[in-house]
């Protein structure tokens, strides 16, 4: 079973999307399951502070390295590696993704305020990730799109995995359009080759178009897929 603990001091947040639908039929069958811990449970004064103002001065607030470390100390395995999700981090990927559905667990820490004190990032494993180059919020939102991104890998949670194959970023490239019925809609056609019957050219037409979708649309991609070409 694939384990996910999220790391949170907004616990409300979760279970969110992931009881309903694909994740939820997986939940149910114990292909996943999903622990909230409440990070404010684990700060010890009275007033249950997780927070405190920035030394050198500033805006905002930041969160305390004392109480993070509580709250994954009691409740992961010495070393255990967390991700933590900020917009320094390195760029979430379907590569990255991957990886990670392959472990046997994902530990995630969401951040708030202005971030989190550096120490708890030296001195547990602990790697950042981002999910781009914008701000939000919190890390309650950003780790939905973690979430999403390396379930659906895990054996099992998804009904049809061959569908994983042909999917964007799968061989390095955008993914080819996609059509069903009616054969014709707003006087466009689709593509007669789909409608031949011959898989060879179906797939020959396929991979022309994701080539063309990508050499427009994500010159970077293309650049990297020619090089492994």
């Amino acid at each position: 079973m694939f384990e996910v603990k999220i790391f949170t001091l907004y616990p409300e947040f979760f279970p969110g999307p992931f009881d309903k639908g694909i994740y939820g039929n997986a939940l149910e069958k114990k292909i996943w399951n999903m622990k909230i811990v409440n990070i404010r449970d684990f700060a010890e004064d009275k007033h249950k502070t997780v927070d405190d103002t920035p030394y050198g001065g500033g805006s905002g607030m930041v969160m305390r390295a004392d109480v993070i470390a509580n709250s994954l100390d009691k409740n992961l395995e010495t070393n255990e590696k967390v991700y933590y999700l900020s917009p320094r981090g390195k760029l979430l990927n379907q590569e990255i993704a991957r990886k990670i559905s392959k472990e046997k667990s994902l530990n995630i820490l969401c951040g708030h305020f202005e971030g989190v004190d550096q120490r708890i990032l030296d001195n547990r494993n602990i790697e950042e990730i981002s999910i781009g180059d914008y701000i939000i919020s919190g890390g309650e939102n950003a780790s939905y799109v973690v979430l999403d991104s390396v379930l659906r890998l895990i054996p099992g949670v998804l009904g049809n995995e061959n569908s994983l194959v042909d999917e964007s970023f799968e061989n390095g490239l955008l993914e080819y359009p996609q059509y069903t019925k009616p054969q014709i809609w707003e006087k466009q056609s689709v593509a007669d080759v789909l409608l031949s019957g011959d898989h060879a050219k179906i797939k020959d037409w396929r991979l022309s178009q994701s080539e063309y979708i990508t050499r427009r649309r994500r010159p970077d991609l293309w650049e990297k897929y020619k090089k492994k070409k």
